[in-house]
């Protein structure tokens, strides 16, 4: 990983973070995997690997765009948990989605605190190898392609179950592995399922929350870390890079999957990822 505070000035390095921010706020959000952006596009622009430390914190940018693009719906959430607690009406579909989203967390949480105290080489492991994104991003392009061709959208977020939070939640754990994509893999797993695609991606959204907050918390000591020489100002301005372009992205894509379906995301990553295996094999140079 690439010390960016140790080989750039502060101009140079606050500019880096605004690309990162930027490439993290366009991609959480549009089935593509942020994490394998924000690990391939530094390596290709001679940066390095920013770390895993860094993405979460950039993360929270993400996170507070999610929060107030959606703010009704948390409220709403707030209000129906609220009523559902006082009068026991947990059949409400406030309350009913604020229940899916809590437990659609424990399986991410649980995974995410397991690799951070276990798997303590993460940031350098094979998983996040060039060659293991490239793979894992086809792989989940063609299983976002099965799951549009057999979908049977119908099913709204008001007609949520907490067993619809406990099943996209398991499928959200796996995008601790570079190149799945954390919103790629529930929008599959919501489209299986028979979900619509825009309620789909709401929920994945709306799910995203405290995964997305938890991660970005928990990396956010060691992210501060790195950038001591040049103090916080990267790190805010990539976390303000991302708060923008992330508001954008989620606005984009709930109106692009009113209308249409995934299969443009599904060619992206299938170009990407074989970009990346010709890179890989022919030895393209990278910085890592």
């Amino acid at each position: 990983m690439t010390d960016f505070s140790s080989s750039a000035g502060l101009i140079e390095t606050c500019w880096k973070f605004l690309v990162l921010g930027a490439i993290q706020g366009l991609t959480e959000f549009l089935p593509i995997s942020s994490t394998a952006h924000l690990k391939v596009l530094p390596i290709l622009f001679g940066w390095g690997d920013p770390g895993v430390s860094v993405t979460a914190v950039l993360q929270l940018g993400s996170m507070f765009a999610v929060i107030t693009y959606f703010w009704k719906d948390l409220y709403g959430m707030y209000k129906g948990m609220d009523l559902a607690i006082r009068r026991k009406q947990f059949h409400k579909p406030n309350a009913r989605l604020a229940i899916a989203i809590l437990l659609g967390t424990i399986p991410i949480a649980f995974a995410g605190t397991t690799i951070k105290w276990v798997w303590i080489d993460f940031d350098s492991s094979p998983i996040r190898s060039i060659p293991i994104i490239a793979a894992v991003s086809i792989a989940m392009g063609l299983l976002l392609a099965l799951a549009e061709y057999c979908s049977n959208p119908k099913k709204i977020i008001q007609n949520i179950q907490p067993k619809d939070g406990v099943l996209v939640g398991f499928s959200q754990a796996l995008a601790l592995i570079p190149g799945v994509s954390r919103s790629g893999v529930t929008l599959t797993t919501s489209l299986l399922f028979g979900w619509r695609r825009e309620d789909a991606a709401r929920f994945s959204f709306l799910l995203g929350i405290p995964a997305i907050t938890l991660a970005g918390l928990a990396e956010i000591n060691e992210a501060m870390q790195q950038q001591i020489a040049n103090g916080i100002w990267p790190l805010i301005i990539g976390i303000s890079s991302s708060i923008v372009v992330s508001w954008f992205a989620i606005d984009w894509l709930l109106k692009y999957l009113r209308h249409n379906k995934a299969w443009l995301f599904v060619g992206y990553r299938l170009i990407f990822g074989l970009s990346l295996i010709v890179w890989w094999l022919y030895g393209l140079p990278t910085k890592a």
